[in-house]
């Protein structure tokens, strides 16, 4: 088995004892992301530019892996209010094409640093 620790700095660096991304064999466990800017380590302001945030630290996580966002198998989504659902749904299809992936969005009471949303996944990649 290979196991391969993850790392880029266009995502916030781990703020606790985990890696940002593992990867074992051609599967990457990314771990979650919440709306941190990851020049400031800031969390940004509002639902709408977390989201945002988010997808665009999932993205830099998952191209340091050698894949795309389109490879992403799962995605977990973690909102404080499920009320933010359809934004969630509308920012996503800007980042997602077709076939999406398999996904579950969970209410949640609440999230490090005061976040809005989290979101973590798995990436199946090419085999090498």
């Amino acid at each position: 088995m290979s196991r391969t620790v993850i790392h880029t700095e266009l995502a916030p660096a781990a703020i606790g004892t985990y890696s940002q991304a593992i990867r074992v064999n051609n599967t990457v466990y990314l771990s979650g992301q919440i709306g941190l800017d990851p020049y400031s380590m800031d969390l940004v302001d509002g639902i709408e530019a977390q989201i945002r945030r988010v997808f665009d630290n999932l993205k830099a996580v998952c191209e340091a892996s050698g894949g795309s966002l389109a490879d992403i198998a799962k995605l977990n989504i973690f909102l404080i209010d499920l009320g933010n659902f359809q934004l969630v749904n509308q920012i996503m299809g800007e980042y997602f094409a077709q076939p999406y992936p398999a996904r579950a969005a969970l209410g949640v009471a609440s999230l490090p640093r005061g976040a809005l949303v989290e979101m973590d996944g798995v990436v199946e990649l090419a085999a090498d």
